[in-house]
């Protein structure tokens, strides 16, 4: 609030004694009834600090001590979203009636000149209000082609319920964006949150998942590597260059100006919000678009810290609901106990001790998602097939962009007028294209359509500390030809696929929970640090793995067979776990490696039986 003290609060007004002296001759105005231009009204917004107190005394405020104060504090239009109790209370309003009784006249003037907000019924959130600022940057071409992009791309081909897009977690997103920041502000009005910061966050929530491409993260994360292999690119670059085109080509600077934002500062600090410090020559590393003061603001849509953040926590409710499988954390809860409290000279948004554990069942939640859904086997292998059809039909899809120029696939990220124009779409532009060129692209999509999909071979776990070369790893496999096997395979390395997943918590090998700053119920504003042993001894000892996929591409069962037995002895001579089949598929190679756990013994498979036939029995 620009006209507040840097605690955020307005200055001290002069002694009421002074009052007389202090106050402005009245002036005849008829309030509210100020006009910019003719027929137009002038937002409560534009007044400035003499037209403010006009409409109080015109409107039975008219005690001189309040009205010295309003001057004294510069309070102008710009201010009164802003103003709280606790405000009035430090300017010299000492009743409380009447605080509570001119706090509501301010809303409801200011209300009665804002346009009227937009009501989304969400099945996630419910009936959430929209800002009419935020309406703007909705209802534009570069926002509505999230619609066109499913939310989990090939995900959808193995959960029926999982046709969600974009769209709809984006606006999720700047929902629960304005919640944390609001609960933030009624909460410690000494961090000095205006309706700037409330906006610029909101839009930051909105915005950040501009810049992705057909199928979500399987364009940055499969396509891109394998099309430019040179190009360092991330969907976060592609949505701030997406949000500055949005607002160019929709020449929404003059609206954001309306509604009090001053483009020259706050566009940064949106873009900031989404992908981190913008690259400048003057001050690379360090964030531009609000001071030090507000620094735990860039926690709330990308918390870059410890992976807290408001993003995750819809695409947890949205995705498990989607996806018909339980959520278990509850991002209400952490918002009533959220604070920000200084540690090491910047303050952070903290939680209540006692949340510790919610936390771990967060980001446990958030590796459950990933190894029961967001790297499900099948659908990674659909992906795998779509990026393939994608890079064969690369060279033939022609995208006009800005000044008529045409760009394929890879390159359409290089202007956002072509960029608009890439969403999931292309699956069915190159399937039902008449151009021969796409016949190869088309005969794999035709697969997905069919089923007819890359057959799984095996899974299998990195070794900690040992790497190994995903380009070179399908021809060392066809080298590991099993002793016992007299077949020779009839595969080329062309005709494996190796993956590599990695999970973990977020960060990488590290435990997120570390970067977690918690306070006390005996001290509020005293941050601390909680330990996983503090918490429990059954918490995990690692946080990250690397897991290896292997596919194939021909699926007759012979080859398969044959496929699966070299993977198995791959994984014995290089120190790997027994693919969870390999008794089966492999059992002339198990045997061999001698720290491998071998199968059930005669006796225990009788045993087994036993039991399982005497429950039987029982239950029926």
């Amino acid at each position: 609030m620009s006209k507040l003290n840097n605690q955020g609060t307005p200055k001290r007004a002069r002694p009421a004694s002074a009052a007389d002296d202090c106050c402005t001759p009245e002036k005849r105005v008829a309030l509210p009834h100020v006009t910019e231009s003719p027929g137009k009204l002038l937002h409560p917004r534009y007044w400035d600090t003499n037209v403010v107190c006009d409409c109080l005394r015109t409107s039975g405020f008219g005690d001189p001590a309040l009205l010295c104060a309003f001057q004294d504090n510069k309070i102008s239009g710009s201010v009164l979203p802003d103003l709280t109790e606790s405000h009035l209370e430090q300017m010299g309003v000492r009743n409380i009636d009447g605080r509570i009784k001119l706090l509501k006249f301010l809303r409801n003037l200011y209300q009665s000149h804002s346009e009227v907000v937009k009501v989304f019924n969400d099945p996630i959130h419910g009936h959430i209000e929209m800002h009419p600022l935020l309406v703007h940057i909705i209802d534009t071409p570069q926002f509505q082609r999230l619609r066109y992009i499913k939310q989990l791309g090939g995900t959808y081909y193995v959960f029926p319920g999982a046709s969600h897009n974009r769209f709809e977690h984006s606006l999720g997103v700047g929902h629960l964006a304005g919640c944390l920041v609001r609960a933030l502000q009624d909460r410690q009005p000494e961090l000095g949150i205006d309706q700037r910061d409330i906006l610029c966050v909101q839009i930051a929530g909105l915005c950040h998942d501009l810049g992705h491409g057909p199928f979500s993260h399987m364009f940055d994360g499969r396509f891109i590597p394998l099309a430019r292999p040179e190009l360092k690119w991330k969907h976060e670059k592609a949505s701030v260059q997406m949000f500055d085109h949005l607002i160019a080509s929709n020449d929404l600077k003059p609206i954001l100006q309306r509604y009090g934002l001053k483009p020259e500062e706050d566009l940064d600090f949106i873009k900031e919000q989404i992908a981190g410090p913008l690259e400048t020559g003057d001050s690379p590393g360090r964030y531009r678009g609000r001071p030090k003061e507000k620094s735990f603001l860039y926690e709330i849509v990308a918390n870059k810290r410890n992976g807290i953040d408001v993003d995750k926590w819809d695409y947890f409710a949205r995705d498990c609901h989607h996806l018909g499988i339980q959520n278990n954390f509850d991002y209400d809860r952490f918002m009533k106990f959220a604070r920000v409290c200084e540690v090491d000279n910047k303050k952070h948004i903290c939680t209540r001790d006692k949340e510790v554990g919610n936390l771990y069942d967060m980001f446990h939640t958030r590796n459950s998602l990933h190894r029961r859904a967001y790297q499900h086997k099948v659908g990674n292998i659909i992906e795998t097939m779509i990026t393939d059809a994608l890079l064969k039909a690369d060279p033939y899809i022609k995208i006009k962009g800005s000044e008529g120029r045409e760009f394929k696939i890879s390159t359409a990220l290089e202007d956002m007028e072509a960029y608009t124009k890439l969403t999931d779409e292309i699956f069915l532009k190159i399937l039902y294209s008449d151009d021969p060129n796409l016949s190869e692209a088309q005969e794999i999509l035709y697969k997905i359509e069919r089923r007819d999909l890359y057959k799984f071979v095996g899974e299998t776990r990195a070794p900690e500390g040992k790497e190994f070369n995903k380009e070179r790893l399908a021809a060392e496999i066809l080298k590991c030809k099993p002793d016992n096997l007299s077949q020779d395979i009839q595969l080329t390395a062309e005709d494996l696929i190796v993956d590599f997943i990695y999970m973990d918590y977020g960060m990488k090998e590290e435990n997120p929970i570390n970067n977690v700053s918690f306070y006390c119920k005996s001290d509020f504003t005293q941050a601390i640090r909680i330990t996983k042993e503090q918490v429990s001894k059954l918490l995990p000892e690692k946080f990250a793995e690397q897991l290896i996929r292997v596919y194939c591409k021909k699926n007759d069962e012979k080859t398969q067979s044959i496929a699966k037995q070299y993977f198995v002895q791959w994984c014995a001579n290089n120190g790997c776990p027994k693919p969870r089949d390999g008794d089966v598929v492999a059992p002339g190679v198990t045997p061999v490696k001698a720290n491998w756990n071998q199968r059930l013994t005669s006796e225990e498979d009788n045993d087994i039986s036993k039991v399982k036939n005497n429950l039987f029995s029982k239950k029926h």
